[in-house]
């Protein structure tokens, strides 16, 4: 029998009582380090019933593999340990070392209650005004708004702006952005905006290849063929070299740090600007400055 790496095809089952959000998580930071196994992902969310959960034991049973757990109710948990022990399949509950280490320092037990980080609590509802603010101020929409941003990112265009900022209205940030269009005025109000201005460039091949591919689906050139000539200044090397060289040293000029998002994924590139935006309120006198948001979990 082939055991190598290639061959192997292993089934993993992500059991929640929630949506499975952090099972998502938690395997794609785990499974990726295992690329050449062709791992299957079975995911089964809001199993809080033992009805549900027979469904899934039927499935697991069906393709055994590993699984993960974040079920509270113990109930359902010793149910799906027994059933899984007889399989002999390995379950990893992966939320009781947090849990075990917070009731050792409180001192009291946790509560079994599944779902409750998507209770519609005031972190709820934050996020969705923060969602509502980036579809007003996307691409420098609403300037007259800037004032009620947590944070403005900057940059020239195609430079993952608008998804970083919907990423960050998630976590309950206000982030507004605004386009660097050489021999544009600024939008006023911008350079005395009193929160975190953050400037995000990339390598110009990359941004390039982001442009044509922009231009395609939009029609401005066919899928085979040459990009239209009014079009060409926009994926041009030499234009594309000094538009991105113009924002970087704009931003220089105004201290505005920047974030090379070449490399970077979108959670990335927002988790570097929660960074920069903690450490300009750790610089500001509080005084002068508006709090901080909450960022959800």
């Amino acid at each position: 029998m082939d055991t190598s790496p290639e061959a192997q095809r292993i089934n993993l089952h992500l059991v929640s009582d929630a949506t499975g959000e952090t099972l998502n998580a938690i395997a794609r930071a785990t499974t990726v380090q295992f690329e050449p196994a062709q791992i299957i992902h079975h995911r089964w969310s809001l199993i809080r019933t033992r009805f549900q959960l027979h469904r899934v034991l039927e499935g697991i049973e069906a393709e055994p593999g590993p699984v993960l757990s974040t079920l509270i109710d113990r109930a359902l948990r010793l149910e799906l340990d027994t059933t899984c022990g007889r399989l002999n399949v390995k379950v990893v509950n992966v939320l009781d070392p947090v849990i075990e280490a917070l009731q050792d320092v409180i001192g009291q037990k946790a509560e079994a209650r599944p779902g409750r980080q998507y209770v519609l609590n005031a972190d709820y509802f934050s996020r969705i005004d923060a969602m509502h603010y980036v579809l007003a101020h996307d691409d420098g929409q609403a300037q007259p708004g800037l004032a009620g941003a947590d944070v403005v990112l900057v940059g020239v265009s195609r430079s993952s702006k608008t998804p970083t900022c919907f990423y960050l209205a998630n976590r309950g940030i206000k982030a507004a952005n605004v386009p660097l269009v050489p021999n544009l005025p600024i939008p006023p109000g911008l350079e005395e905006i009193r929160c975190p201005v953050i400037g995000l460039t990339l390598a110009p091949e990359a941004l390039i290849d982001i442009r044509r591919h922009r231009l395609r689906l939009i029609g401005a050139g066919s899928q085979t063929g040459p990009i239209r000539a009014d079009a060409s200044e926009y994926v041009d090397e030499d234009a594309v070299r000094s538009e991105l060289l113009w924002a970087r040293r704009f931003c220089n000029s105004h201290g505005w740090p920047t974030i090379d998002v070449t490399r970077r994924s979108i959670e990335e590139t927002a988790a570097t600007v929660l960074q920069l935006m903690e450490a300009w309120h750790n610089r500001k006198p509080k005084a002068e400055v508006r709090s901080p948001p909450r960022s959800g979990p």
